[in-house]
């Protein structure tokens, strides 16, 4: 963590400077150092190749950084956090490794993401949704917990829904039950404080809230032995035998899925490193302050004091309002399927972002 001003902040986002970027929840503005690290790693490899010790040598050891630095994130012990591409990929993982069968069921809610439900639906167990979208925390608690039954061999549910930004009573869910719990973080990590470890596995995007490279992401493991490991690759095993047997890496780098390329790596690092210590209440602030400004004048989904995305209905096309307010400098997403258009407020998000917003939909 750093500690610099607002300002500051916002200049190491070159994109702030043309437009107001309220697309986080999408992916987060890249920063010029970011940027810089991933060119500087492309071009050594282009001039030194990829290949030979020193080179590899590297390539582990900026892993094992971003891993710890992602472990920081999440406030659980470096061992236990695997490498992937992104909360899909992570999700995938985990159902893919507890082998679920067709007369299981998964307890999961109607506010989730494909990136969770296709992974769910993958595995071929029953599902039962809680239906919780709007629903103040203490009743989706009641909803969630009342889905569980004998034949529940998993919930499945995100921290902070990425239709309103509602922040799901997932801790409350935790104590509530001992039934095995999958937290998809794709809304939450870097977005708001987050404690992984009560929970048995936790999916990270990097691209959205962590504002690192696409293609990055991570998962958090409590116990590895208990998860078989489905999706092998490279970098999750120690040793293998001629017919595929292997002995998997310590801890929760036996779920490392993907390479991670040396420029991803190199961005992401520099990402993970440069998010000042305050950002959690800032983004928050901004945030009510964007809820606040836009129910003068709209109908908003998110409820007041949730997270840093706000949901509220333009009074028109939705995806049609977008490419408005695109044309216009502004840069927020539609979700399909319902009425909204979708805000997300980082720290890096100003008064002066905020108003334009309120300008472009006039």
């Amino acid at each position: 963590m750093v500690e610099i001003t607002v300002e500051q902040a916002r200049a190491a986002f070159p994109v702030l400077q043309r437009v107001a970027y309220l697309n986080a929840g999408t992916f987060g503005p890249l920063a010029r150092e970011t940027v810089d690290a991933m060119h500087d790693q492309a071009r050594r490899e282009l001039e030194q190749g990829r290949s030979g010790d020193p080179y590899f040598r590297e390539l582990r050891q900026r892993r094992a950084q971003v891993r710890a630095l992602l472990a920081q994130e999440l406030g659980v012990e470096p061992g236990l956090v695997a490498l992937t591409a992104s909360t899909t990929n992570a999700c995938a993982i985990v159902l893919a490794g507890l082998d679920l069968k067709a007369d299981d069921e998964v307890v999961t809610t109607d506010e989730e993401h494909f990136g969770l439900l296709g992974p769910l639906h993958a595995s071929r167990a029953r599902l039962r949704i809680a239906r919780t979208r709007g629903l103040p925390p203490d009743q989706a608690l009641e909803r969630i917990v009342a889905e569980i039954g004998p034949r529940t061999r998993l919930v499945a549910l995100s921290h902070v829904s990425w239709l309103t930004g509602q922040v799901l009573p997932v801790e409350a869910v935790r104590q509530a039950t001992q039934v095995p719990m999958v937290v998809d973080g794709a809304q939450s990590v870097g977005a708001i404080p987050v404690s992984a470890a009560p929970f048995d596995f936790y999916a990270v995007s990097c691209q959205k809230w962590l504002c690192g490279p696409d293609g990055t992401g991570g998962l958090y493991v409590r116990d590895p032995e208990r998860l078989r490991v489905a999706l092998p690759s490279h970098w999750s095993r120690v040793d293998h035998a001629e017919n595929g047997s292997f002995v998997p890496s310590p801890g929760s780098a036996r779920f490392d899925a993907v390479p991670l390329s040396g420029p991803a790596l190199a961005g992401l690092e520099v990402a993970l490193s440069l998010a000042p210590g305050w950002r959690f209440h800032r983004a928050q602030e901004m945030a009510e302050r964007c809820r606040a400004l836009l129910a003068e004048r709209f109908s908003v989904a998110t409820p007041p004091g949730q997270s840093t995305l706000v949901s509220f209905a333009p009074g028109a096309d939705p995806a049609q309002a977008a490419t408005r307010l695109y044309a216009r400098g502004v840069v927020v997403r539609d979700l399909p399927g319902t009425p909204w258009l979708r805000v997300s407020c980082g720290y890096w998000t100003s008064e002066d972002d905020l108003a334009r917003l309120l300008a472009a939909l006039q």
